[in-house]
């Protein structure tokens, strides 16, 4: 397979545990369907339970003005912003291959990092919901769907832990069942 920005012949490398392809020319990275949420799950284990669906919205879809080819399927990528981050990413919607330019896997867990603090404090009755439902229906394996709902109970203890320290202290004291 050739790099889309410079066609030059990617290389495997192993990224927070998973096997991609990479350009040790123009440091672009090539995860084939699902790899990118496995090298993110694997990055932060904090943020597994965070998905982002680049295919929720083919509408949005736009052809990459540098035409970038996909390695795979040597078809046009199309350019999507990750979630509503500010980070475009390149995808194939044949093959559901994501292509990172240089720097742009250290912005999505950068910006999963701080959309995860948001979304723990302001929105984590609609969150924990979600991740109950989706035990239930999937989209992932029960002890995935389980995994991910447990991670944001975690989550909430420990920034209502910081963020209120004299009620946890409390908490903490009371008498066990």
């Amino acid at each position: 397979m050739n790099c889309p920005s410079c066609d030059t012949t990617l290389e495997k490398a192993l990224l927070a545990n998973v096997e991609v392809d990479y350009c040790a020319r123009c440091y672009g990275l090539w995860f084939e369907e699902n790899e990118l949420q496995w090298a993110k799950d694997s990055e932060d284990r904090d943020l597994r339970w965070l998905d982002i669906d680049l295919w929720k919205h083919p509408e949005q879809f736009r052809v990459d003005y540098d035409t970038k080819m996909c390695p795979k399927d040597r078809l046009p990528l199309y350019e999507v912003c990750y979630g509503d981050s500010v980070v475009k990413v390149d995808v194939c919607n044949i093959c559901k291959g994501i292509w990172l330019d240089r720097g742009e896997f250290k912005e999505i867990i950068e910006y999963l990092k701080q959309k995860e603090q948001h979304e723990i404090l302001h929105h984590y009755a609609k969150n924990a919901l979600a991740e109950i439902w989706e035990v239930f229906s999937g989209p992932e394996m029960l002890k995935e769907e389980l995994l991910d709902f447990f991670t944001i109970l975690k989550l909430l203890k420990y920034k209502f832990a910081t963020q209120h320290p004299v009620i946890a202290k409390a908490i903490l004291s009371l008498p066990k069942l």
